[in-house]
């Protein structure tokens, strides 16, 4: 199922797409493809956005339905589920976006590289599917796509998600507005964020093939303008 319903849908969106770019050019058929996919669902990522920022709005009444019910678990979830409906927020849309986003990255890597590429699987594709007559892993001639260890290309996974999580941090309430034990802990794992994950990024980016790296610059640069657009929409 994995293999019917992701990879090969994806297999093929790919293999079409390097067709129809100039010299077959991989790269930049891994930039459509990402910013295709992300077209795609981007209601889901608005979903998880809406309810991030919405969480933040309500967030002082969380603290005090907590306070108020804290003998009564069975009350705090109810009046906790009556807040959530009122600020139109679903709890689990977070949850959604990371595992749909896993499951993307996944099936794209076994796309690209369980499959042989740059020889392409015919077997793989549908009818109206077909191989290109050129295939170039060599993104504009001057990087390798399905080489490692490319610093630049790492540094610029892990600058790009700095400023991506950066501006997701934005979401979340000041330490100022909390309470003193509850800002220690949000500025220590702000910290954690920020830091650690675009440099486990940026490591992960250089040891692996430097596809992957394209396709996550790409994606933490749609990531920026996502997140600034939801973020105008729903302030208005």
């Amino acid at each position: 199922m994995f293999e019917t319903f992701l990879i090969q849908p994806i297999y093929n969106l790919f293999v079409a797409l390097v067709g129809v770019m100039p010299q077959g050019d991989t790269g930049l058929a891994i930039i459509a493809l990402t910013c295709l996919m992300r077209l795609v669902l981007y209601p889901v990522f608005t979903a998880s956005i809406r309810t991030q920022m919405g969480m933040t709005a309500m967030q002082g009444d969380l603290d005090a339905l907590k306070e108020k019910h804290k003998n009564d678990k069975e009350a705090l979830a109810r009046e906790q589920m009556g807040l959530f409906k009122k600020h139109k927020v679903n709890p689990l849309a977070g949850f959604g976006a990371l595992f749909i986003q896993l499951a993307v990255i996944i099936a794209l890597y076994y796309a690209l590289f369980n499959e042989g590429f740059p020889v392409i699987n015919t077997a793989l594709l549908y009818s109206f599917v077909s191989a290109p007559a050129v295939v170039s892993t060599g993104f504009f001639g001057i990087l390798d796509l399905l080489t490692p260890h490319h610093i630049i290309l790492a540094i610029l996974v892990g600058a790009s998600q700095y400023f991506a999580i950066q501006l997701t941090l934005g979401r979340t309430p000041t330490a100022q507005k909390l309470q003193p034990d509850k800002a220690a802990v949000q500025q220590m794992q702000q910290r954690m964020m920020l830091y650690l994950m675009p440099a486990v990024m940026a490591v992960t980016s250089y040891y692996f093939a430097a596809a992957v790296g394209v396709y996550f610059v790409t994606s933490n640069l749609f990531s920026l303008g996502q997140e600034w657009l939801i973020r105008r929409q729903l302030q208005k």
